[in-house]
C-alpha cells in the first residue's frame, strides 16, 4: 500500500469489481414474493432440451414443483433467521445448516443444499463471521428469489439460476475442438467429497474451460492433465450465462508440451471482468483471468501483484498467502515482472500458474 493510497485494498475489490458491473448492466434481477405460473415450471427446466416424452417433462414438473417449494421454505428459514438475530446462527454452529441443507436435499436443490453447508462452515470462523454470514446470506436469499421469479429473466440468466440451484444440467454443445493449454489443477474437499478443478485455455479459440471431477472422500478423482502441457481434445459447454465450465468429451492426442501462454491483462482489466461476470451469474465466486506484467510485492502482512506499467495493484487472497506457491511465484520474479493466471474475487486474487518475462515453462503455484 502506498502513502497515498493508490494500490487497492482486499475492501476495495467488490467495490471496483461492482461498479464495473452496474456500467454494464443490461437491468436488475426481479424480487419481491410471487411463484411462477403452475405447469410452465418443468417446461422451463427443459427449455434448451431436445423433446422429452410427456412422462419424462411429467417429472420435470414435479421436480420443480418440489424445487419452487424448497425455495419457498428457505425464503422463510432466512427471513426468521435475521428477525431472531445472527448471533443465533452463530450459537446453533454448522447444526442448523446442515438441517437446512438436508431440508434442500429432499427438495431436490443440491445447489441451495451446498450454499446453506458453506453458511454452517463461517459460523464461529473467524473476526468478520458476521458480515461474511450475512453476504452469503443475502446472496442465498437472491438465489431463491430469482428461481421463484425465473420465468420474468432473461433466458441466459434464468439457466444459470436452473444451473445454480437444480440438479446439474448435462453439457449442450456446440463442442469445441482445440489445443487446450493446461492451466492449473489442484483438490478441494469437503469431508464428503473431494473436488478437482482443472483450467484450460483454448489456443486457436481464446476460450478458457473449467473441468470438474468429483472423488469420494479420501479417493482421488479419476481425471488428471498435467498443467503446462497442451491437450487435443474436443469441450462442450454447460449451460448457462458466461459459464467456463466444461465436460471433456473427446481426446485425439495425448498432453504434449507447449510454447502458448494465455494472453494478459491488467489489474484494472481483472477486476473489470469479475464485474461483468457478476452482470450475468451474480453468484459467481471468482473468474478466471491472467495477469500480464505484475510483481508480487509485501503489503504489512500480506502481499500484493502490483502492475510493472500502473500504479495498480491486486492483494493476494489470505488462503494463498499460506501455501508454497506464493515463495515459488516470488522466486521466480526475482523484483522483474511476470505473468500469473489465477482467480480474482471480492477476497483477493488466488495465484495459480505463473511464467518468466522471458522464455520458460509454466511454473505450477497449486
Amino acid at each position: 500500500m502506498t502513502d497515498q493510497g493508490v494500490r487497492r485494498t482486499v475492501d476495495q475489490v467488490p467495490a471496483t469489481a461492482c461498479d464495473a458491473a452496474s456500467d454494464r448492466s443490461r437491468g436488475p434481477v426481479p424480487g419481491g414474493a410471487g411463484e411462477p405460473v403452475p405447469g410452465e415450471a418443468g417446461a422451463e427446466l427443459a427449455a434448451s432440451a431436445p423433446p422429452v416424452s410427456p412422462a419424462a417433462l411429467r417429472r420435470a414438473e414435479r421436480r420443480a414443483e418440489r424445487i419452487t417449494a424448497g425455495a419457498t421454505e428457505l425464503e422463510q428459514r432466512l427471513a426468521d433467521l435475521l428477525r431472531g438475530g445472527l448471533i443465533t446462527a452463530e450459537q446453533s454452529g454448522p447444526a442448523l445448516w446442515e438441517e437446512t441443507a438436508a431440508r434442500m436435499v429432499d427438495a431436490q436443490a443440491p445447489g441451495l443444499a451446498n450454499r446453506a453447508r458453506e453458511l454452517g462452515a463461517l459460523a464461529g470462523s473467524g473476526a468478520d463471521a458476521p458480515v461474511r454470514l450475512l453476504e452469503e446470506c443475502a446472496l442465498l436469499h437472491l438465489l431463491a428469489r430469482a428461481w421463484l421469479r425465473r420465468d420474468r429473466l432473461p433466458e441466459p440468466l434464468a439457466a444459470t439460476v436452473r444451473s445454480r440451484v437444480g440438479p446439474t444440467a448435462s453439457p449442450d454443445g456446440p463442442a469445441i475442438r482445440d489445443d487446450w493449454l493446461v492451466l492449473a489443477q489442484y483438490d478441494t474437499s469437503d469431508g464428503r467429497l473431494t473436488t478437482r478443478r482443472i483450467w484450460l485455455y483454448g489456443a486457436a479459440s481464446g476460450r478458457t474451460a473449467l473441468l470438474l471431477s468429483y472423488g469420494a472422500a479420501g479417493r482421488a478423482p479419476d481425471l488428471t492433465l498435467p498443467a503446462g502441457l497442451a491437450l487435443d481434445a474436443e469441450l462442450t459447454p454447460c449451460p448457462g450465462a458466461v459459464q467456463p465450465r466444461m465436460a471433456l468429451t473427446e481426446r485425439f492426442a495425448p498432453p504434449a508440451a507447449t510454447t502458448v501462454r494465455p494472453p494478459g491483462t491488467t489489474t484494472s482489466g481483472a477486476l473489470a471482468r469479475y464485474g461483468a461476470a457478476l452482470r450475468d451469474d451474480p453468484w459467481r465466486e471468482s473468474v478466471p483471468v491472467t495477469l500480464d506484467r505484475v510483481v508480487p510485492v509485501p503489503d504489512g502482512d500480506g502481499w500484493q501483484l502490483a502492475d510493472a506499467d500502473e500504479d495498480h495493484a491486486l492483494p493476494v487472497g489470505a488462503a494463498a498467502r499460506t501455501r508454497p506457491g506464493l515463495w515459488r511465484l516470488v522466486a521466480l520474479s526475482g523484483g522483474a515482472p511476470v505473468r500469473v493466471f489465477g482467480e480474482c474475487g471480492p477476497r483477493g486474487f488466488t495465484p495459480l500458474a505463473a511464467w518468466p518475462q522471458g522464455p520458460g515453462e509454466a511454473v505450477p503455484l497449486c
